[in-house]
């Protein structure tokens, strides 16, 4: 099976699950609201405490870092509560969305600790950026992936596992070492599923802009709902596949029938078996 055909399968795969719990398209809606009111709430202190740049004072950069460590903690809590209905719909349960954030919230503690780490890292990575220039860049890119791939099943670990942070951590590595490999071409091909999802909002825009002012910023308008919508569709769509690799990942096959054996025996080839984990 080709990885254009294996990425669509998982894909579609992912789509029979959500279309099953549409309800859950609302846990990246309310991921996104809460994100936008973290960061209005914290625009005036860190303004009247100096802002960002040259005339920062310290205030200012222990509001950041908090802003850093609450974005964090809206990112991964409502992921976490993705993957807790995931797991529970590919069980064969219904969740619901209050089942679904029951879950994240009892897990609480260890998605704060999990957002501290994500956090400081990211502080981190964006330090290197800005002090080292091209170079910089170049190197918090690298680390930047390298992490996001090495990390990618954390999340669900925490969520599914009675283990910490720093034991997630290794166990999340573990299980990427053992299955992905040096195969990571599902997670690619969702970006790119992604992309062309999104082709459609230029295209609007462009049509827009040749017909007059008008039209060009209502085509704005609706060139920003589509990408917002493509954006929730495939936020849900991650955490699907998240859980469903997970699964897969620690037991070798994942629990109903939405996901087909054979297309994540295609898509992640297992480089080296790891006792107890595959």
């Amino acid at each position: 099976m080709g990885r254009i055909a294996t990425t669509i399968q998982l894909a579609k795969a992912s789509w029979r699950v959500l279309r099953a719990d549409k309800e859950l398209l609302a846990l990246p809606v309310m991921s996104g609201a809460a994100t936008l009111v973290v960061v209005i709430s914290f625009i005036l202190p860190i303004v009247a405490t100096g802002g960002i740049g040259d005339g920062a004072g310290p205030a200012s950069f222990v509001l950041g870092g908090v802003l850093y460590l609450a974005l964090a903690y809206v990112t991964i809590f409502f992921n976490a509560a993705l993957v807790h209905a995931a797991d529970e719909r590919l069980r064969g349960g219904d969740p619901t969305l209050r089942s679904a954030l029951a879950g994240a919230w009892a897990r609480k503690g260890r998605i704060l600790g999990w957002a501290l780490v994500s956090a400081t890292v990211s502080v981190v990575l964006r330090a290197i950026e800005e002090r080292a220039g091209f170079l910089g860049r170049i190197v918090s890119g690298i680390l930047g992936v390298a992490w996001s791939l090495v990390t990618f099943l954390v999340v669900p670990v925490l969520v599914l596992e009675d283990v910490g942070v720093v034991e997630g951590i290794k166990r999340a590595g573990a299980l990427f070492r053992g299955t992905w490999g040096e195969n990571v071409a599902a997670r690619v091909g969702f970006g790119i599923l992604g992309f062309l999802a999104a082709l459609p909002a230029i295209a609007v825009v462009v049509l827009g802009g040749s017909v007059g002012a008008g039209a060009f910023a209502i085509s704005i308008g609706v060139a920003f709902l589509w990408v917002a919508v493509v954006t929730v569709v495939l936020s849900a769509l991650n955490g699907i596949f998240q859980t469903a690799l997970y699964h897969y990942a620690v037991d070798g096959n994942v629990p109903g029938d939405a996901f087909p054996a054979e297309a994540f025996s295609q898509a992640f080839v297992p480089r080296r078996g790891i006792s107890g984990i595959v």
